[in-house]
């Protein structure tokens, strides 16, 4: 551990002089010396009781905005240090301890304290930009106080540690097809139907209570009987985004820790960003993993807020180990015997026997779509029937959706 040498340039400067000036009193016999030499010594003694007598004690609270940042974007810091004890009216130098996976400027010159009714208080800011997701711990402060005239230090930690939680990238993908995107509702009206006209809708006969304005006049003539049309239902459409955690697919350090692997990081930013884009075109979003189980409970139609909770929820994620059997079994079971709506499968580097694997449930929807981040021509290939795109990095997001969900077919992207 590096020693603190408790005098500034100026006082290890005036030390240097206080011992010339006692050998020089001494070999010269000059008594000025000898006075200018003690006084100077009096002067260092009383720069180091004025910061070193009395302990000097404060509480750090930590202020960011936003409460939340996400990867690669700034946050302000605002660190309010309130006095318990009195301090002296010196300058002095602050920094704040970061992790690896923070950077920033967290240095600088701390503010005289400034009295308020609730106390004496100082604050500092500085921006920091996160590298990675995750739970990070900024902290404790430390303060380099110095004596009126700039002789003498003292270093002390106020303070304890604050966690902040850094979330994934979320970005901005385009409306998916067949959908107004944010034009607002979430609920698609459904009309049993016959043929093609308005006068094939099923008819019922007339109940008490029914409003007389949706009295059906040609199915009454033709039955003798008031009828009425059929009650239009509403229903929301429904997608499913698999996000495929099995280590298999990924590096093993991806189960250790988040920000590890850099195709896990981009798994976890593409499936917020499909779930958010599909619950904003209205669809009740089911996210799960490749073996099945949830990862969350459904997002309704519209519940910006309840992504927002899953992208706080995903920003510790990591990897899951994989059992014995079958790739994507947990999934063939999800949509057996049924056709689902969009499926999104978000997944790592797949193999042959995966992709045969997925083959054979591109049948359940309608939409079936598949971004991976596959680097092999011939394993994407060979993914018929789901509109497959491979991605290597955030800024590719936009364009892969737009081809999984292209209107003119099954697409291939190759990246």
């Amino acid at each position: 551990m590096r020693r603190f040498w408790p005098l500034t340039v100026r006082g290890s400067g005036a030390l240097v002089l206080v011992v010339a000036f006692l050998v020089a009193a001494n070999e010269l016999g000059l008594i000025e010396l000898l006075a200018f030499a003690v006084l100077l010594l009096a002067l260092l003694v009383l720069a180091a009781l004025s910061v070193w007598l009395g302990r000097r004690r404060a509480s750090v609270t930590r202020m960011l905005y936003p409460d939340v940042p996400s990867i690669g974007s700034d946050a302000t810091v605002t660190v309010r240090v309130t006095a318990q004890s009195s301090w002296p009216a010196s300058s002095g130098t602050w920094s704040d301890a970061l992790p690896r996976d923070i950077t920033a400027d967290a240095t600088g010159v701390f503010p005289a304290f400034t009295s308020r009714r609730d106390g004496r208080h100082a604050e500092v800011t500085y921006e920091l930009n996160a590298v990675h997701r995750g739970i990070h711990w900024i902290g404790p402060l430390r303060l380099a106080v110095t004596d009126t005239f700039g002789l003498v230090r003292r270093q002390q930690t106020l303070g304890e540690r604050t966690k902040i939680v850094v979330a994934p990238t979320v970005v901005e993908l385009g409306p998916t097809p067949g959908f107004s995107g944010d034009s607002g509702g979430t609920l698609s009206p459904l009309t049993t139907q016959r043929g093609q006209g308005a006068d094939n809708l099923i008819a019922r006969p007339y109940a008490s209570g029914d409003s007389m304005r949706r009295i059906h006049w040609r199915a009454s003539a033709h039955r003798d009987q008031l009828m009425v049309r059929e009650e239009e239902q509403e229903s929301t459409p429904e997608a499913t985004v698999v996000c495929d955690r099995a280590v298999t697919r990924f590096e093993p350090v991806a189960m250790d820790a988040t920000g590890t692997d850099p195709d896990f990081e981009l798994v976890i930013s593409a499936t917020l960003s499909v779930t958010a884009r599909l619950v904003r075109d209205g669809y009740t979003v089911a996210v799960i993993d490749s073996d099945g189980s949830p990862l969350c409970a459904p997002i309704a139609g519209g519940d910006t807020a309840a992504v927002e909770e899953l992208v706080l929820d995903f920003a510790t994620i990591t990897a899951r180990s994989v059992r014995a059997g079958a790739p994507f079994a947990g999934l063939a079971q999800e949509v057996a015997g049924r056709t689902i709506g969009p499926l999104v499968v978000v997944t790592g580097a797949l193999t042959p026997v995966d992709t045969a694997a997925l083959v054979a449930l591109a049948g359940h929807s309608h939409l079936p779509a598949l971004i991976t981040t596959t680097r092999n021509r011939e394993t994407l290939l060979a993914a018929s029937g789901w509109r497959a795109v491979t991605v290597s990095e955030d800024s590719e997001l936009d364009e892969a959706w737009r081809t999984a969900t292209s209107t003119a077919g099954v697409a291939y992207g190759i990246g």
